[in-house]
């Protein structure tokens, strides 16, 4: 039994300074974490109950699946990530450290390389396969601008599972298990999620979804359909666009006069022409992890904006920026740029720009645009990309009804990751002819500490948390309102709750008066608290509050341990 009087608690009346999202303002105050660096947190009692009643729910559906448990060091080696390029590859995101010899060791930030080594070292045959192992570990990143408490920090705690098979058909199949699995851990965790499409970035390979808590605090946007089940992250997001067409069927170009105009809605005035129309062609500056710079340019309908998380997404591992040393490039005539007769300079178009489409353009001449640019006769782009901004309204790429936008919490993300790692580390079997085969992997994460804060952005109102019962740090709160027989009667029931099997947290605090007992129950949030008070003498009845619908009925005292266990079990 928790007893508040001896609980290693404080609770706050007011939020904290830095706090931007609800959850990170409700787990301080509540007393679940206390901040200790930017983007660093400890867990306090209350708050590595929930903590581990997460982990519990994972590790209960990893190991139906089939999958088992391992663990990894925090502390890291070089070697296996020069092996796969991302000691390089991760840049300032990581933290580097050398031991006393001065050899180069990182907090991990993900651990595929140690499962594959180690697979590696322990398998050789293909009747080993296939073969899913998992951990839950402490994750390091050195993040730029860690946010919304234990949403976005440096430290955070990481289930991390992958998966070993012989060929694709086999990871398909694992790829299908860890999903479902993740379908029963969120729904068992209570939140509101959805599955979207998503880009693999970092890790490569080809299926890649993502499972997002629906919160409007959250950090990533995404799409659905209004009519269909087409949900996309908007970095993989897209769109119905038009079918390529013949380009040499295109009027010939015309250069224009358009004397100040470097602007979309200028020239569009101007020319009495759509935005729609005119191609906008953004200079951007990529920055490589080995601190290379490259020149980019992006073309996009003039009437949508760059989506820099989207262009981001598909240039990984570099970095995106603004360019703004134009003096030192004359060949890029700033707010006259078009594609035609660019060299040298990578250059990608959105899905939205296709085969024979025409366009309204930079001349890459000061106060001159061209008319009828035509992709595949004027200009080719080195790659075609979702980089403008999905708007809503925008059509449905699989049934063309009409897309929505909403904002989510990434909780999960599974990957096909295929061979990449498989590859760089050269995890072979023996197959069923006897001659080497190259393992191909999936690889499957779920954010457990971040799970926590997206449970509390769902589940809570104004005066505090709301717990869902399979993670709640006690089944039932006892809320003792007032002394002598009070705290007789609910010392009595607290014991009698314990013995029928159920996680007890009491306030049998004496100095502290029944209405800050009650502030601090709806604070902390436990779905179903029972308070013991000035009715036990009056008439023998205690009353049962829902923390979640806020209704609240009296007991006999006699019948309220059965009735709180009915309650619990619903």
């Amino acid at each position: 039994m928790l007893r508040m009087s001896t609980l290693f608690l404080r609770t706050l009346r007011e939020d904290p300074a830095d706090a931007e999202v609800p959850s990170h303002k409700l787990l301080v105050r509540a007393g679940y974490v206390r901040r200790v660096a930017p983007g660093i947190y400890s867990w306090l009692p209350l708050g590595l109950k929930v903590l581990r009643n997460v982990e519990r729910v994972i590790r209960e559906e990893m190991d139906a699946m089939g999958a088992q448990e391992v663990q990894f060091p925090a502390l890291l080696p070089r070697e296996p990530y020069e092996a796969t390029g991302r000691w390089t590859e991760y840049g300032d995101g990581i933290f580097r450290l050398k031991d006393r010899k001065g050899n180069d060791y990182l907090l991990g930030p993900t651990h595929e390389e140690l499962f594959t080594l180690m697979v590696k070292s322990e398998y050789a045959s293909y009747k080993d396969l296939p073969v899913s192992l998992y951990q839950i570990q402490t994750k390091y990143r050195d993040e730029a601008r860690p946010r919304a408490g234990i949403l976005r920090g440096r430290e955070f705690l990481m289930k991390d599972s992958y998966s070993f098979d012989v060929d694709d058909d086999g990871l398909k199949k694992s790829y299908q298990d860890h999903r479902d699995a993740y379908v029963k851990i969120f729904e068992r965790l209570g939140l509101d999620y959805r599955i979207v499409f998503a880009v693999s970035g970092a890790m490569g390979g080809s299926a890649s979804e993502e499972f997002l808590a629906v919160a409007p605090n959250g950090e990533d946007t995404y799409v659905s359909c209004t009519n269909c089940d087409y949900a996309a992250n908007v970095e993989a997001a897209t769109v119905s666009a038009p079918a390529d067409t013949d380009p040499s069927a295109a009027p010939p170009i015309e250069v224009l006069d358009t004397p100040d105009t470097p602007t979309i809605d200028s020239l569009a005035t101007f020319l009495g022409v759509p935005a729609s129309e005119t191609l906008k062609n953004i200079v951007l500056q990529l920055r490589h992890p080995d601190g290379s710079r490259e020149l980019l340019i992006v073309g996009v309908p003039g009437d949508r904006d760059v989506d820099m998380k989207a262009v981001e997404a598909n240039v990984f591992p570099a970095e995106a920026e603004p360019f703004e040393d134009f003096a030192n490039h004359p060949e890029l005539v700033r707010g006259y740029i078009g594609p035609q007769g660019l060299e040298g300079i990578r250059y990608l178009v959105d899905t939205r720009v296709t085969t024979g489409s025409s366009w309204v353009t930079g001349a890459n001449e000061n106060g001159k645009h061209a008319r009828n640019v035509t992709m595949g006769r004027d200009f080719t782009p080195d790659g075609t990309i979702p980089a403008a901004e999905v708007r809503e309204g925008d059509l449905c790429p699989r049934c063309g009804s009409l897309l929505e936008i909403n904002r989510g919490i990434e909780i999960g993300h599974v990957f096909q990751l295929g061979r990449k790692f498989a590859d760089a580390l050269s995890l072979d079997v023996l197959g069923p002819e006897g001659k080497p085969v190259r393992v191909t992997m999936g690889s499957y994460g779920i954010g457990v500490s971040r799970a926590v804060a997206a449970i509390a952005e769902q589940s809570h109102d104004e005066r505090g948390l709301i717990w869902p019962r399979a993670i709640a740090p006690a089944d039932v709160h006892v809320v003792i309102a007032g002394q002598g027989e009070q705290q007789q009667g609910g010392q009595q029931l607290a014991a009698d709750l314990e013995a029928a099997g159920l996680r007890v947290l009491l306030d049998d605090r004496h100095k502290v008066s029944p209405g800050v007992a009650f502030k601090d129950a709806e604070l902390i949030g436990i779905p179903t608290y029972v308070v013991v008070g000035k009715t036990l003498a009056a008439d023998g009845t205690v009353e049962i509050r829902d923390r979640r619908t806020g209704a609240s009925r009296a007991v006999a005292v006699v019948d309220a341990v059965a009735e709180v266990v009915a309650e619990v079990a619903l």
